[in-house]
Parts: structure tokens; sequence; C-alpha cells
């Protein structure tokens, strides 16, 4: 019986079977991308297979050619892709921009960064500096030379993969310890840390992500019509309220 209902349900006019978009995508994007996911299956029907990636990682699956339907990266591997005729310049949506934030265990000290000398004192003074190794730390590593304090901090500074295991490290810290990740994926465990702030505006740093079709997506007509998804303010209010600006 549940077969010839199957049969039924194709047959029907109007009845169309749910699909399966793959999609390779940046960790960072993952605060705001997994609620969307679940609303848009609501919306459709139709099921997102995220496979989330730290950046080096998503260039060389893209460099491999691994099959998707949809990539979503930032401004620097979409510009890339798109030179090499990789993904539909019809067929992309900026997403938001993600800019870099401090993170303190909860209830451990409350930071001082609201000026970038009270910054540089603070880190200064801080037991260990944890940040991701590529990810923020890429350029946090450059702020702290410029601010003439790399050599000071360089020996309690502790470094991961990703921005999870900082958090991570964070939860279950102790004493002085600062932690920078994105905001959106600070924000993705609120209640277990404390968001002390962005970094200071004079040196503050941020991504920019976007969305687009790629050329040879198996799905490529439901892609686009997802990317376009992407872009209605109810998903951009999704995005927002998880930290992109």
């Amino acid at each position: 019986m549940k077969a010839i209902a199957l049969v039924l349900a194709c047959a029907l006019p109007g009845v169309a079977a749910a699909t399966d978009i793959r999609v390779l995508s940046a960790t960072a994007v993952s605060p705001g991308l997994a609620k969307i996911a679940e609303q848009y299956r609501k919306d459709t029907k139709n099921r997102l297979r995220i496979l989330y990636l730290l950046p080096p990682q998503l260039e060389r699956r893209v460099g491999s050619g691994d099959e998707a339907d949809v990539l979503i990266a930032s401004s620097g591997l979409m510009s890339d892709q798109l030179r090499r005729n990789k993904i539909e310049p019809d067929a992309h949506v900026f997403l938001g921009r993600v800019s870099v934030g401090v993170v303190v265990r909860l209830g451990a000290f409350d930071p001082d960064i609201a000026t970038l000398e009270r910054f540089k004192q603070t880190l200064l003074g801080a037991d260990s500096i944890v940040y991701a190794q590529p990810g923020a730390g890429m350029y946090l590593e450059k702020l702290f030379e410029l601010l003439g304090i790399g050599d000071q901090v360089k020996p309690k500074t502790v470094r991961y993969a990703g921005a999870t295991q900082v958090l991570e490290h964070i939860i279950g810290g102790k004493g002085l310890e600062l932690g920078f990740a994105t905001i959106p994926e600070i924000r993705g465990v609120e209640g277990k840390v404390k968001f002390a702030g962005p970094l200071p505006e004079q040196v503050q740093f941020t991504t920019s992500y976007s969305a687009a079709v790629m050329t040879d997506a198996p799905s490529a007509d439901v892609a686009r019509e997802f990317v376009q998804y992407l872009d209605t303010p109810s998903a951009k209010a999704i995005f927002t309220a998880a930290g992109f600006d």
C-alpha cells in the first residue's frame, strides 16, 4: 500500500518530490545557515545537505572539483571561482559580513576593550589568548605585531584549528583567558560563554560571505531557487540575528 501511495503521489499534478541540495559552506556561516536550512525545509520540503569546512579545507574541496549544488564562501574564494567559471554569475547572493569578537568564560573577568589602548593593556594582562589558526588568528598575529606586543603575547597564545575548539577551551578554561572568534560563532554558544564585545573599531577585521550556484550543479534549478531564498527578508533577518552585518 505504501508503494502504491508513493506512485500516486508522484503522479498527481502539483506534487513534487523533495530534493536534496548539496552545499559546501564556510564554517563561519553555520550559526545563521543552520536555522535557515530548517526553515527552508519546512517551507519547501527540500533538504540541505551542508558540509561545513574551514577555509583551507573548503578551498581544497572546491579546487578538487567536489560535486555540489551551492557554494557559500568568503569573497576571495568566490572571486577566484567566478574567474574559473565554477559558479554562475547570475545566481550569486551576498549574505553579509562577519566581524571578530572577544569572548570570555561565564563568570570570569570583564575585559576592557573599549579603546585600542585599553584593548592592548587587556591583552598584556591576560593569562592566555586563544584563537583559531587559520581564521581570525591570521589577522590577530599581524595586529599584535603592529601594536608592538607580538613578542609579549606569543608565549601565552593557544592556537586551535577552528573556532569550535576555541570556544570549547573558553567554556572549560580558567583564569584570565581571552578568546577570539567571529561574532556569529560566539553568539552561537551564548549562554555558555560571555561575549565581551567586538574588536576596537580602528582595528576591526570583517569578512564578506556570499552564496552561488555551482556551474556543474546536479540540481541546478532547485539550487537557484534556494540561493534566491537566501535573499528574502526572512532569511536576511535570521542572518542579522546571528550576528551578520
